[in-house]
C-alpha cells in the first residue's frame, strides 16, 4: 500500500472490528445496483436515454491509462493536502468524507493541470453534446469527492440543485416561478455533472448511491431512519477505472460506507445547460486559461479571473 492509504482513514473504528467486518461481508455479497449496464462510449443514444430515464447512466473506457494515473496522482495529491488540515478525519461532508470544491479557496481544482485535462476529452464532449442538444454549456465547476476508508456511515440522501427558497438559503439553484406552478423538476436538467473514475469503485470503497428516476420527483427526500434498505444498496458498482458516471444533479444521491483500504475518489466536471446560468466562482487564471485548448477556453470563459488579478489557491476544510 502507499503512503496514502496506511496514513490516513480509519479514525473512528478498526479496519477488523466485527461490526465492521460483518458490514464487509454484507456490502460485499448484496451492495451494488442488479443489472447495472456500463454503456460503451460511441453509444451515445443509449447512453442518453438511460440518463434521461434513471437520472444518471456509467460509461466504460473513457480515460485511458495514462490518463487515469494521471488523474489518480493528481487526486492523491489534493487528497494529502486536505487530510493533512484534519488530523481526525472530520470531513466537511461528514466523518471521512470531503468535497474537492468545498475544500480549495477557489471552490474549485480547476487551476490543476488534472481537472483541465478533463475538459478535453471527446467522447465526454460528444456525450454533453447529445444530452444537452447544444455545444453551448458552460463549465460550473472543476469538483468532484472523496472518501477515506472508515467512512463507516451513509450520507444521507440529497439532491444538488433546488427551487429558490430565499436569499439566505438559496444563494445559487435560484430557479423561481412566482407562481408556483413549475419547478426546476419540471424541466431539463439544469446542470450536468460528469464524475470521472481514477480507480476502480467496488462494492467495498464508497460507490456512490443512485436512486433511479427520482430526477422529476417531488417527494419528500427519506432521512437515513425513513430511507429503505433497498435504496441504501442502491450503488453505481462495480465500475472500473477510466470509466464515468454523468448524473443529472436533481436526482436523488449519497455516500456509502468505504471499508475498504483505500480512499476513493471521484473528481468531476459540472457543466450548466445552454438555457440555465447561475454565478460562476472564478477557478483558472487568465495565464493558464490561454494555455488551454479553443474548446476548453470556451467551456471554461465564465471561470477565469481578469488579467489584473491575482487566484490565490491551496486547501481549506471551510469554502469561502
Amino acid at each position: 500500500m502507499t503512503k496514502i492509504e496506511t496514513e490516513i482513514g480509519w479514525a473512528d473504528a478498526a479496519y477488523d472490528d466485527p461490526e465492521i467486518v460483518a458490514l464487509r461481508r454484507y456490502l460485499d455479497e448484496n451492495n451494488g445496483i442488479k443489472g447495472l449496464e456500463l454503456v460503451a462510449p460511441d453509444n451515445i443514444e443509449r447512453a442518453v436515454r438511460l440518463f434521461r430515464r434513471d437520472g444518471f447512466v456509467a460509461v466504460e473506457g473513457i480515460l485511458n491509462e495514462e490518463q487515469v494515473d494521471c488523474l489518480a496522482a493528481g487526486c492523491e495529491e489534493v487528497v494529502s493536502e486536505i487530510v493533512a488540515l484534519d488530523k481526525g478525519n472530520q470531513g466537511n461532508r461528514g466523518s471521512h468524507r470531503y468535497s474537492f470544491g468545498g475544500s480549495s479557496l477557489t471552490r474549485s481544482q480547476l487551476h490543476r493541470p488534472e481537472w483541465q485535462m478533463l475538459l478535453d476529452i471527446p467522447e465526454v464532449l460528444n456525450l454533453l453534446n447529445a444530452i444537452f442538444g447544444s455545444e453551448d454549456y458552460v463549465l460550473r465547476a472543476a469538483s468532484g469527492d472523496f472518501c477515506l476508508p472508515g467512512a463507516v456511515d451513509y450520507q444521507r440522501l440529497h439532491s444538488d440543485v433546488h427551487d429558490w427558497v430565499a436569499k439566505d438559503k438559496t444563494p445559487f439553484s435560484a430557479f423561481h416561478d412566482p407562481t408556483g406552478d413549475v419547478s426546476i423538476r419540471d424541466l431539463p436538467s439544469p446542470y450536468v455533472c460528469v464524475n470521472f473514475l481514477p480507480q476502480e469503485v467496488t462494492r467495498l470503497n464508497g460507490a456512490t448511491r443512485q436512486i433511479p428516476g427520482t430526477q422529476k420527483s417531488r417527494i419528500e427526500i427519506p432521512g437515513l431512519r425513513d430511507e429503505p434498505e433497498w435504496m441504501k444498496l442502491s450503488t453505481v458498482c462495480p465500475v472500473p477505472a477510466g470509466a464515468i458516471m454523468i448524473r443529472d444533479v436533481r436526482a436523488w444521491h449519497g455516500g456509502t460506507p468505504n471499508v475498504s483500504d483505500k480512499t476513493r475518489s471521484i473528481p468531476n466536471l459540472e457543466f450548466y445547460a445552454p438555457w440555465f446560468r447561475e454565478p460562476v466562482v472564478p477557478g483558472i487564471t487568465y495565464r493558464d486559461y490561454k494555455k488551454l485548448s479553443a474548446n476548453a477556453q470556451r467551456l471554461t470563459r465564465l471561470s477565469v479571473v481578469d488579467s489584473s488579478e491575482t487566484l490565490i489557491t491551496g486547501a481549506t476544510l471551510k469554502a469561502p
